[in-house]
């Protein structure tokens, strides 16, 4: 039997990117899977029908995270559609996006992720899990320095970090868990294209720097991996490139 038969799982921002990626493995693991998209209602139809066709079952919701209430929709429709919820992959962030303003950011990346965590906690079943996705460059801000143009994005992930870390007893006491998942620059991902949008070159560069650089699908396994796996609450999963990051902090 898939270790996700009969389960329901729920990642935002999976109309396209890691998100997607990891809808379809879910999915592909036995999972029924809530695919959230912001605007693009096509994009996430198309990963549902992937999902459907592969022999899975998926829908598609549409909800902004920064919108309270419709978060709360989103749940609802988990719950409503399939029954439960068991797996929550707190996947979508942004703030690079031009002409979103300077506290998008940390809406989107901080209370946002905060208040989809608690909105799932109070629905999801015992044995639960949330898998919260983050970046080398936001996990390590703190001690490690990044591009200008990627810093306030990468405080405000950190900050968001934080805030769902401080969540770990009350999850605790509900036996629902909690995990991250650190990578470097993905390519393929928005943020990637940003990045070297905003310092040409700065992907090709970190690549070089790290020796290799995870695709979108590689990394979606890695998450898809942590939905199930045997560790302790609060674990942090550093894919790829981590060690540079550690050394910094170890000579400092």
């Amino acid at each position: 039997m898939p270790s996700l038969a009969g389960k329901t799982a729920l990642v935002t921002g999976s109309s396209r990117g890691i998100g997607a990626y990891t809808a379809k493995l879910l999915a592909a693991d036995g999972a029924n899977v809530v695919v959230n998209y912001r605007e693009k209602a096509p994009r996430a139809r198309k990963v549902v029908q992937g999902i459907e066709e592969a022999g899975g079952h998926a829908v598609a919701v549409g909800a902004d995270l920064t919108d309270p209430e419709a978060v709360r929709a989103m749940m609802r429709a988990a719950v409503d559609t399939f029954g439960g919820l068991d797996v929550l992959v707190l996947n979508a962030s942004g703030g690079m996006e031009p002409h979103v303003g300077t506290d998008y950011a940390m809406r989107l990346n901080r209370d946002a992720q905060l208040d989809t965590l608690l909105a799932g906690a109070e629905l999801m079943s015992e044995g639960g899990r949330v898998v919260f996705v983050t970046s080398h460059q936001a996990h390590f801000i703190r001690e490690v320095g990044t591009i200008p143009e990627y810093e306030r994005v990468a405080r405000s992930k950190r900050a968001g970090e934080d805030a769902l870390i401080e969540q770990i007893p009350v999850l605790s006491a509900k036996g629902i868990s909690f995990v991250t998942v650190s990578g470097d620059v993905i390519e393929g991902t928005v943020t990637a294209m940003l990045l070297n949008w905003a310092q040409k070159g700065a992907l090709e560069a970190r690549s070089k720097e790290i020796g290799e650089s995870y695709s979108v699908a590689e990394f979606a396994q890695e998450v898809t991996a942590m939905a199930t796996a045997d560790v302790e609450t609060g674990h942090v999963e550093l894919v790829g490139g981590a060690d540079d990051f550690l050394e910094q902090i170890s000579a400092s």
